[in-house]
């Protein structure tokens, strides 16, 4: 193997994954098909593109907006982005890196350290008017790293953010851009599900019945039956935003877009609810797999929806992991560019489609606790 097992061995990563309920060691091994020589050295290039593109206070910079339909509307170019930077430590944890161990060890530290800078009084992740989402993204990586390394200064500001995102839940149980929003949507409702899931499996205090609350509004968002012609007619319809039976929408309201990333999202945060009914999920799985060519390669929509469907199809296993790890491993091979990096022509830039696009390849080494089941 890589040198990616330098600072975290596969053996030392089988003993830890194996502790986790219904983790088995067949599963926590890869297999030769997964894990090809190209894609070893596709990702030992991805991460030292990465390496080399952290800033000196720890961050990785991005452009910070918000998706508007099809487009990204951008508010501060090229500065420190709070969720970017998360991702890109979640990419060297899910290679088996650990801070201040090996080569890139020094990188985590200065990521955690920067992330850690940026709680705020309230507990909110956030520099740069990033919102909701990175500070998601944030608490996810910092409560990964505090599961490994028990950082005593780690844990306090941990929970400080997971009690932001308990007390900013909203009466219909869900998350909206900034924290205390009525609004809701279930993509960011996803995010917190996430991160307050990694939370609690090392022990920091999540109310149960904030889960809960969050994964009603999920259930709520799924399509049940076929929608009317008039849903398929909005004006922001294209081939990607479709409706159909097992689709997830991005509101609760009928006629709410869906599409392949809000779907893969979906089942991602039920799995992680411990909700691992495939049959009843078995039509978003198929939803899944007959939209995925119709997402734009490059775009924001292609890496955010792959975080999650990665995540939705190795935690279902079988037929549905093995056909869709050929294709994305394939995908993401063709079109890493002569640096090592993964091009974002509309989304928060190169860094952020290198860390996601990381995440996925080393999805198969199980390094990173949030995939077990």
């Amino acid at each position: 193997m890589s040198s990616l097992g330098k600072s975290f061995s596969p053996v030392v990563a089988w003993i830890v994954l194996c502790t986790f309920p219904g983790t088995s060691a067949s599963t926590t091994v890869p297999s030769e098909s997964e894990l090809t020589p190209e894609v070893v050295a596709a990702v030992e290039r991805g991460l030292e593109f990465l390496a080399q593109q952290q800033q000196r206070d720890g961050s990785w910079i991005g452009d910070v907006g918000y998706k508007l339909n099809t487009e990204y509307n951008v508010q501060e170019q090229s500065v420190p982005h709070v969720g970017v930077t998360a991702l890109c430590g979640l990419a060297f944890l899910a290679g088996g890196h650990m801070p201040d161990v090996g080569r890139y060890g020094p990188n985590l530290q200065l990521c955690i350290d920067y992330l850690l800078d940026q709680v705020n009084e309230l507990g909110f992740i956030t520099a740069h008017q990033t919102r909701m989402y990175s500070h998601a993204f944030a608490t996810l990586f910092l409560a990964e790293v505090y599961g490994t390394t028990h950082r005593s200064d780690i844990r306090p500001k941990l929970q400080q953010a997971v009690d932001l995102i308990v007390h900013a839940q909203n009466d219909k149980g869900s998350w909206r851009y900034v924290p205390f929003a009525v609004e809701s949507d279930m993509s960011i409702t996803v995010c917190q599900l996430m991160a307050l899931r990694a939370a609690r499996n090392i022990g920091i205090k999540v109310n149960a019945s904030t889960i809960d609350r969050a994964v009603k509004y999920v259930q709520g968002s799924l399509v049940t039956e076929a929608p009317s012609m008039l849903s398929r007619h909005q004006p922001f319809w294209d081939p990607y935003y479709d409706f159909d039976v097992g689709a997830f929408r991005y509101q609760e309201e009928l006629d709410s877009r869906s599409s392949f990333a809000l779907t893969a999202a979906g089942i991602t945060s039920l799995y992680h609810a411990a909700r691992y009914d495939t049959n009843y999920l078995r039509k978003s799985l198929e939803f899944m797999q007959r939209k995925q060519r119709d997402v734009p390669r490059g775009h924001y929509f292609y890496y955010y929806g792959h975080y999650y469907a990665v995540q939705a199809m190795y935690i279902s296993g079988g037929e549905y992991w093995s056909t869709y790890w050929r294709q994305i491993s394939r995908e993401l091979l063709d079109s890493q560019q002569k640096d090592g990096n993964w091009e974002n022509y509309c989304g928060p830039g190169e860094r952020f489609a290198t860390a996601v696009a990381l995440i996925v390849l080393q999805t198969p080494y199980r390094y990173l606790p949030i995939l077990q089941r």
